[in-house]
């Protein structure tokens, strides 16, 4: 730890900077059904392809804007788990995505990825908890394939059914079943409902594994926590990673909907945050989680420099 702690600025999956590129494109299982086999295989060949050329446009992109931090969109291979559906996906881009996977690496940026609401790794279904570990399976592969340094997994604990005691024991019983090299990827965040700070700490500490504290899901869930009280702790679950703490942060669209994610960021609020947490004196990272992605992200970065004095050591990053 210096004189000053350093922020890096990333966002999510799609940059709005730039049109028409997106890593999402979608088969949906009713088309590929539809198409037959050979035809389903030739377009799940065609969207597969055009999202990762998109994807290394997208790195590209951020490399040019100094854009450390970056999420992976969890769509990148269509029907990639889906239990009808059998693709080899690696037999057909493995060069592509290794390739990637080395100007990532070569930059030293960091990417992670958040599966989608349907993994529920301690859901009651026991069937949904084996889709689930599939889909885990497919973003650890993702990054195999790739060779990444450092990848991570985000998931929410998930399912409250039976109450939060039961429902933990569920996780943790699930979470054991998976290899070792899985485990060390997975991170898990506090949610907006259910599981607060502190039931996300309590399980990262039985687990050993960090904690990504979202601030705006702790902003809709708590029970008058103070973020400050707690801070340390959840940075110290990283205490073994490679990589500095990450945080995510997003502004509420509205008082009635105040859940959902606004198109940008409040630099008051985050400035406010950033205040509130700067004692801690460690370097971080902030995945700003807002509809309008990258755009978000550079409009908050103008204001914090109109509005305080840190220190921006290049587009995307500074000291406090």
């Amino acid at each position: 730890m210096g004189d000053m702690m350093k922020i890096r600025l990333g966002y999510v999956a799609i940059t709005n900077t730039v049109d028409n590129l997106t890593t999402s494109g979608l088969v949906t299982y009713t088309h590929y059904k539809k198409l037959g086999s050979r035809r389903g295989r030739e377009k799940l060949l065609k969207i597969s392809l055009s999202n990762i050329v998109a994807l290394e446009a997208v790195i590209s992109y951020n490399l040019r804007n100094n854009i450390h931090f970056y999420r992976l969109t969890s769509r990148l291979i269509p029907l990639a788990t889906h239990p009808l559906v059998s693709f080899d996906y690696s037999k057909y881009f493995k060069k592509e995505l290794r390739q990637i996977g080395q100007l990532i690496n070569k930059h030293h940026m960091r990417v992670d990825s958040h599966p989608d609401q349907f993994c529920i790794l301690n859901s009651t279904n026991e069937a949904v908890v084996t889709s689930s570990i599939i889909i885990l399976k497919y973003h650890q592969n993702m990054f195999k394939i790739m060779n990444l340094h450092h990848p991570k997994i985000i998931i929410h604990i998930g399912s409250s059914s039976g109450g939060k005691r039961a429902s933990l024991k569920r996780f943790t019983e699930a979470f054991n079943t998976l290899d070792e090299k899985l485990k060390k990827m997975i991170i898990v965040e506090n949610d907006d409902k259910v599981y607060n700070i502190r039931n996300t700490l309590s399980l990262c500490h039985k687990l050993d594994i960090p904690m990504v504290l979202d601030y705006h899901h702790y902003k809709c869930c708590n029970n008058g926590e103070k973020i400050e009280d707690y801070i340390e702790s959840i940075f110290a679950t990283w205490d073994k990673e490679a990589l500095p703490p990450k945080i995510h942060f997003a502004s509420p669209r509205s008082k009635k909907n105040k859940r959902a994610h606004h198109d940008f960021i409040n630099s008051d609020d985050f400035i406010r945050f950033i205040e509130k947490i700067k004692f801690v004196n460690r370097d971080f990272d902030i995945m700003i989680e807002a509809k309008m992605k990258d755009i978000a992200l550079f409009k908050l970065v103008r204001e914090l420099k109109y509005k305080t004095n840190y220190r921006f050591l290049d587009e995307t990053t500074f000291e406090v």
